[in-house]
């Protein structure tokens, strides 16, 4: 590679990295001002005087501590289920041969074409009717296992080599030993990337939370923000300051999952 072209690829890295961080450093510098600043017309990426208390407003303003309790307790929940039952699953259909294998993993990955909003109005009857709706229940028991999750999962198990796994049958090792002991281990980068998009989907997620819930404290942050911002649809501060709460838990497990990814990408290669 050349200088020129090297040079052409930093720039347009930088300005595609410049693209990506300023709206997010703009959000912060506006959770940081007053509302008078917020309301002046003016773009201020560095506040003069930062007004770190509008964080505390936020909470005394409105619930955001249950807010962020319930969206932990839901994303959080539905997580733990997709790494527990996703590679499970994905493990049965990537080395298990029984009949209609092919056409029962067809129609799983049929389901991922179905849209939520054709499907909410037959889980909101069914929550209704087991009594479970506004609360954890109806929140997380519709999203326990998902097409993509048991589709990933079955691709990163099908390379792991045959042999081992006859060896641990070899060895008297039974199949859930096998499973956890001799493929899991080889799946963690495909587990992060499981419990990334999952965490971050859901923690995101929007409508089906404020079809299921209707009182103030089952509210997740999503619904809550938008809630909160409609109430007060002046303080933009407060809203932004809600909206840095809301980014934060996600970018932190991006960060601890990060060389997961890399790992990830250097055994593809090696496979």
């Amino acid at each position: 590679m050349d200088r020129t072209v090297r040079v052409t690829v930093h720039t347009l890295l930088v300005v595609a990295s410049a693209l990506t961080v300023v709206p997010l450093l703009y959000m912060v510098a506006l959770s940081l001002q007053t509302e008078g600043e917020t309301l002046s017309g003016e773009a201020v990426l560095l506040p003069e005087s930062p007004q770190w208390g509008n964080y505390a407003t936020l909470f005394e303003e409105a619930p955001f501590a249950d807010f962020i309790v319930n969206s932990l307790v839901v994303a959080g929940g539905i997580t733990l289920a997709h790494l527990l039952f996703d590679p499970l699953v994905g493990y049965v259909f990537a080395k298990f041969d029984f009949p209609f294998r092919n056409t029962l993993f067809a129609a799983i990955l049929a389901t991922l074409m179905i849209p939520l909003f054709v499907r909410m109005i037959p889980l909101y009857v069914m929550m209704s009717d087991l009594g479970w709706l506004d609360s954890y229940q109806a929140l997380v028991t519709p999203f326990l296992m998902d097409g993509f999750g048991i589709f990933l999962m079955r691709q990163f198990i099908q390379p792991v080599p045959d042999d081992l796994i006859d060896a641990g049958r070899v060895d008297g090792a039974s199949e859930f030993a096998i499973y956890r002991r001799i493929v899991l281990p080889q799946t963690k980068p495909a587990l992060a990337v499981l419990g990334l998009f999952t965490f971050t989907f859901q923690w995101n997620e929007f409508l089906w939370p404020l079809v299921a819930t209707s009182s103030e404290d089952m509210r997740t942050i999503p619904v809550g923000l938008t809630l909160f911002n409609q109430e007060h649809f002046t303080l933009w501060h407060l809203t932004a300051a809600g909206s840095v709460l809301m980014f934060v838990p996600t970018a932190l497990i991006l960060v601890f999952s990060q060389r997961y990814f890399v790992r990830g990408i250097a055994l593809t290669g090696l496979k």
